[in-house]
């Protein structure tokens, strides 16, 4: 391999990991932050009981839909355009989103955001995996980037409490500005893309028309479901439009020249089994901060900012998990044996968690299942948000990274749904069968043991969901571990691309 071969790594790439990091903990910190401050936001612009589901299904759609279409526009018109785009057209969302008068004013900020988010987050990603090609730097960066996408939804249920509590609804989107303000002045001064990672192919529209209306049917028809139910004719109608527009979106994806997700980037059976594992650690993920959130300020009593600090636990878990053991050892040990153990642990901790009772103690049980939980989660997320793109060609870095967003996007619309229908059915049966028991406990104590039991019954779903996570992991992940050495790849069309890192054996 020549010495010209050989892109040397940008100085400042440390600095732009940090506005980088700024971007992502925006993005992942609004899936949740608005959950706590939606009951205000719906008093105050009069919303229906019926629409106000659309300000988290509104972000979610546009959010999951776009975001194949956003990672090949990072690809093609550049990661650090596409990142500063997004990050400019956030703000502005968010800004609209703060100072809206209405329902619609609202619900339609929601849906930019979702779109801007789109085209950010695979960007960030992307960048990520273009500029750290060396083995223990890439790491360290995926380390800290793994750390803020497990910890940021818990992250944003603190901020938003706070924000709720003691300031107003509204500046949990205000609070959006800064940070992307901080960020996009960092991409303009310090980021700088490598030359030759681009793909100057042409838009594949067809893809992005049949990509974007499959993801939004599949998104949205898990919404539907936790709403009218799995046999509603308009949930079954949604996921059949889904299988059709996805299968089809496919089939074409076969046949075109420039495909907007070529299929070699999700044949591969490493990236197949970290989008697989991935979309299933995060529907139990997104299942326990729904129910965690609802036992701790339902059934303990707690504020919205003492909910929010009492996840903070898992953060640390998480952050330790992840840039302690896993940036520790990605570049020793092969994935599986970083990710297996970590989906596994998490499950331990879930399994605490089934045993919750009205009268648990926060330090005897949700305190050590969290911190297993952040454990798990930060080990796993670590090397799997790295393996998702590592080894990938440049110019496909972008839709590779989309697919990492994609399966936890989906995944938390799976999670939100299945879980909560699980529980919500349980809780009906537990209410039914011990309804002689209503009078001897009270009308309050009775409500507070039906709902507890359908969350633990549910928690018991998200257990066998985090094995089945490792179960995938052990069989599909079978690449050694990630310390080799860069070398150049020849793309398709005989150009040859950047160095990419080679998996070590």
């Amino acid at each position: 391999m020549s010495e010209t071969a050989q892109v040397q790594p940008d100085p400042r790439r440390w600095k732009a990991l940090a506005f980088i990091a700024i971007a992502q903990l925006m993005v992942v910190l609004d899936s949740t932050i608005v959950n706590i401050a939606l009951p205000s936001a719906q008093a105050d612009l009069g919303i229906s009981d019926g629409n106000r589901q659309w300000v988290i299904t509104g972000y979610a759609l546009a959010f999951g839909g776009l975001l194949l279409f956003g990672g090949r526009i990072a690809d093609l018109w550049g990661r650090k355009r596409a990142f500063t785009i997004g990050l400019i057209g956030f703000a502005g969302a968010s800004a609209l989103g703060g100072a809206a008068v209405n329902e619609a004013m609202l619900l339609g900020s929601r849906a930019l955001q979702g779109a801007f988010g789109a085209l950010l987050a695979p960007a960030a990603l992307s960048l990520l995996a273009v500029m750290f090609t060396e083995s223990r730097e890439r790491a360290k960066a995926f380390g800290i980037y793994g750390a803020i996408a497990g910890g940021g939804g818990a992250v944003g249920l603190i901020l938003g409490g706070f924000l709720t509590e003691y300031l107003d609804w509204r500046w949990t989107f205000f609070v959006n500005i800064p940070f992307a303000v901080v960020a996009a002045t960092g991409a303009f001064l310090v980021i700088r893309e490598p030359a030759g990672t681009r793909n100057g192919n042409s838009l594949d529209i067809p893809g992005v028309v049949l990509a974007t209306l499959g993801l939004v049917s599949l998104v949205y028809g898990f919404t539907r479901a936790e709403s009218d139910g799995w046999t509603a004719s308009v949930t079954i109608g949604l996921f059949v439009a889904a299988v059709v527009l996805l299968a089809t979106f496919a089939l074409v994806e076969s046949k075109v020249r420039s495909p907007l997700l070529p299929l070699r980037v999700v044949a591969d059976r490493n990236r197949g089994g970290v989008y697989m594992s991935l979309g299933l650690a995060i529907i139990a993920m997104f299942g326990l901060f729904l129910f965690l959130t609802y036992y701790l300020q339902a059934i303990k009593g707690y504020s919205p900012v003492q909910t929010g600090f009492a996840f903070l636990p898992m953060i640390a878990g998480m952050v330790i998990g992840s840039t302690q053991i896993g940036a520790r050892l990605m570049t020793r040990v092969p994935p599986r044996l970083l990710m297996a153990p970590g989906f596994l642990l998490a499950a331990v901790g879930m399994l605490i968690l089934t045993q919750m009772a009205i009268d648990s103690s926060y330090v005897g049980l949700v305190l050590p299942a969290q911190i297993l939980l952040g454990l798990g989660m930060g080990t796993a997320f670590m090397p799997a948000m790295s393996l998702a793109t590592y080894g990938v060609q440049p110019r496909d870095a972008g839709v590779a990274s989309a697919m990492v967003n994609t399966s936890q996007q989906v995944g938390g619309a799976i999670g939100i749904a299945l879980l909560n229908t699980i529980a919500a059915s349980a809780a009906t049966a537990w209410a039914t069968s011990h309804a002689a028991e209503a009078g001897t406990l009270g009308k309050i104590a009775f409500a507070n043991q039906t709902a507890v039991h359908g969350y633990a019954t549910a928690i018991w779903w998200a257990v066998g969901i985090l094995i089945l996570a490792a179960v995938i992991v052990i069989t599909l992940v079978n690449t050694g571990h990630q310390g080799g050495d860069p070398i150049t790849s020849s793309g398709e069309d005989g150009q040859e691309d950047v160095p990419i890192p080679v998996f070590a054996h």
